[in-house]
């Protein structure tokens, strides 16, 4: 048995896709008798499974989860609705005494909770963002991301340009409120007493990774899973549908490319996920304590929190 040894404590496991971040969370909800909060924002959604490798009832055991299969494929999970509802997860569990393990690797997620960011509830404007979206197909993503870099400079340097989703909620943003999105995220002090684990990969050993279950997700059945999802109405521009693979295997499914066209591009897509995933997660931030994950022992990760400044404790 274990108890709390400090005000208000959250455990962080951060890293990149497929670096083993969700069994870890398992093993340690395990043996601290506690709970787990997705920040994955892959797992939201519903009959979105094989494609996210969301973890199924036979891997999450006893352990209960929060924030999975909480939302439908057409539905908007903003970082604002998350944050607000993960912290009354974690108020719920402190008051319970145990301890929360948030893990993820969707990198504004986690960040709005360890860097308590306050940001605007603002529905998204499906018009708008339908406009923008079409602006960008019709004369590139780079175009529309020059136009954020011209407008908001700050928010741009946070953006991938390839990423245009986020390119889209950003100038979206400030379309509908007259203000700068890098102005309307402000990082406030954290209300948690905070312990981030990471995990890492050689890079060329965790692409050999991604590359194997991507072809286990085919195996699967991710075709037929998305094959459902468009029979079921749902749309490949929707946001919840640029989790890798899906809008990959809906141009398979649509006659627009070969499946092997397809797993290509997932794989090559998953390698520029990874390296955006590195931008948010830094080898060299002092805050996160890294664990080299080949062969790595859970025991080993817990006997660390044990030991750093009095975390968790015998009863």
């Amino acid at each position: 048995m274990w108890k709390r040894n400090l005000e208000k404590p959250v455990i962080f496991i951060v890293g990149p896709t497929a670096s083993g971040k969700t069994t870890l969370s398992i093993q340690l909800a395990t043996i601290l008798n506690t709970e787990v909060i997705s920040a994955d924002s892959r797992y939201f959604y519903r009959m979105m499974d094989i494609g996210t490798a969301k973890p199924d009832e036979n891997e999450m055991g006893n352990i209960k989860h929060h924030m999975i299969n909480i939302a439908d494929p057409d539905e908007t999970i903003s970082v604002a609705v998350f944050k607000e509802q993960v912290t009354e997860i974690i108020a719920k569990m402190h008051q319970e005494s145990k301890i929360p393990i948030v893990v993820g690797g969707t990198g504004q997620y986690i960040h709005a909770i360890l860097h308590n960011w306050e940001m605007p509830e603002l529905e998204s404007d499906h018009e708008l963002r339908e406009l923008l979206e079409n602006y960008a197909e019709r004369f590139g993503k780079l175009k529309l991301y020059e136009f954020l870099q011209k407008v908001d400079p700050e928010a741009a340097k946070i953006i991938d340009f390839r990423n245009l989703r986020r390119t889209v909620r950003a100038i979206e943003v400030m379309l509908k409120t007259g203000y700068r999105f890098s102005e309307q995220r402000k990082q406030q002090a954290s209300c948690y007493s905070q312990k981030i684990i990471g995990i890492r990969w050689d890079r060329s050993v965790l692409y050999q990774r991604i590359d194997g279950r991507i072809e286990k997700m085919i195996e699967n059945g991710f075709i037929e899973e998305v094959r459902r999802l468009i029979d079921l109405g749902y749309s490949s521009k929707l946001p919840s549908m640029s989790a890798i693979g899906y809008r990959e295997l809906a141009g398979y499914i649509q006659g627009e490319n070969s499946l092997e066209e397809a797993i290509i591009l997932m794989k090559r897509n998953s390698r520029t996920y990874v390296r955006r995933q590195s931008n948010w997660f830094k080898d060299n931030d002092p805050n996160i304590k890294w664990f080299e994950s080949d062969g790595l022992d859970y025991r080993i990760v817990v006997d660390y929190i044990k030991s750093e400044g009095g975390w968790i404790k015998p009863e």
